[in-house]
């Protein structure tokens, strides 16, 4: 666990690095506002894309021949990904290479996985806490250093980023041991590799089917939000790139730090299950709170509860690593991350349009009531699922 909490960091402050400057370097490579919130949307779909079609054949290999090489290869092409926004002067070129990272996309696989590998169910929540407060803090420090180098130049925070993810490889080649070296068995067919029939798979056992629907849902709200979010504070609040940062890291921190202290005793007194549905109805509370902020005081507050209830997470995938067997955690991870991905294909580029749309009638935070409501529909999943595990 504790090679795997600095891999996770060292990941995601290269992904908090470019985070509050993407919207000036999109406007850069394609010189008009509108057109850049477009083509960030096309970006994130194409990668998405890729990622719902690569990642269950990704979480089958990590079960024939182990996770340690899998996770390389994906912090590889993401490096190579950051260097192509550092250098390139196009957005088809972008295209190209975004493409690459997502068809190589199996961190998050190989991550969910690999704490089921290393950990017993009854600490599987307060494991997935602390890789949730790792995320957080590679966004503490990321979106701070990220605003003040794009102050320098635009394109210094990618490199920053592409740095880090291939020093990220290195420490993973020489330190990351091996959580289960593969069974060797594990048939690799095209029958196997084909995503909707390993999704379909999944979506026909009772429990994980409605718990997969919850998450598509969750997922489709995260990405609602987290498409827009940058481009929201500079329209609505004309906020500059280190005032972003700024407020992104704080949050983070704050995220990063409830999930380290408070999650293992909330999963512990409330139990996996009704952990995720309380901390899902938190998020819907917080994204709808966005949606009426008209001062900057009321959008703390608005995240303040949604780092309330940053438990759910870990409790929701706790809860569905305890439905799979020790032998198909990879291949049933990897299924989940391709539902994640049909959120991550099809949201940016329509929240893109639909936020652009808003903007010309002056009502750009109504796009995070369509947020709440997925939230919401997600908590009713939940809610409504019948526990079949025996909860440890």
């Amino acid at each position: 666990m504790r090679f795997l909490l600095v891999t996770v960091f060292l990941d995601m402050l290269g992904l908090g690095l470019i985070v509050p400057i993407l919207p000036t370097l999109m406007t850069v490579v394609t010189a008009d506002p509108a057109t850049a919130v477009l083509w960030s949307g096309v970006l994130g779909s194409t990668y998405g894309v890729l990622q719902f079609v690569v990642s269950p054949l990704l979480g089958r290999i990590s079960d024939r021949y182990g996770r340690r090489p899998v996770l390389l290869v994906s912090l590889t092409c993401l490096g190579v990904d950051w260097l192509a926004h550092a250098s390139v002067s196009g957005p088809w070129t972008l295209l190209v290479f975004h493409a690459l990272a997502g068809a190589c996309a199996g961190t998050n696989t190989v991550i969910n996985a690999y704490v089921a590998d290393v950990t017993e169910p009854s600490g599987r929540a307060w494991a997935y806490g602390r890789i949730g407060a790792a995320f957080s803090l590679g966004f503490v420090a990321g979106p701070v250093l990220g605003g003040l180098l794009g102050t320098v130049d635009v394109r210094l925070p990618f490199l920053a980023a592409a740095l880090l993810c291939f020093a990220n490889v290195a420490y993973g080649w020489f330190v990351l041991p091996e959580s289960r070296p593969g069974d060797g068995v594990t048939p690799l067919t095209l029958r196997a590799a084909n995503p909707i029939g390993a999704v379909t798979a999944v979506l026909r056992r009772p429990v994980l089917g409605r718990l997969t629907g919850a998450r598509l849902c969750a997922d489709i709200a995260r990405m609602i939000h987290q498409s827009v979010w940058t481009f929201f504070l500079t329209v609505q609040f004309a906020w500059s790139t280190t005032h972003i940062g700024v407020v992104m890291a704080t949050a983070a921190l704050a995220g990063a730090a409830f999930q380290t202290r408070a999650t293992g005793g909330i999963v512990r007194l409330l139990g996996d299950r009704r952990a995720a549905i309380v901390g899902s109805l938190i998020g819907v509370a917080s994204l709808t709170g966005i949606v009426f902020a008209t001062a900057p005081w009321m959008l703390y507050t608005s995240q303040a509860v949604g780092v309330a209830g940053s438990f759910g997470g870990a409790a929701a995938q706790s809860w569905f690593a305890r439905n799979i067997g020790a032998g198909e955690q990879g291949t049933v991870q990897g299924a989940l991350t391709g539902v994640s991905a049909i959120a991550e294909a099809c949201v940016p580029v329509t929240a893109g349009v639909i936020f652009g749309f808003l903007i010309g009638y002056g009502h750009p935070p109504l796009i995070f009531a369509a947020a709440a409501a997925f939230a919401a529909v997600s908590t009713s999943l939940l809610a409504t699922t019948r526990d079949l595990a025996p909860a440890p």
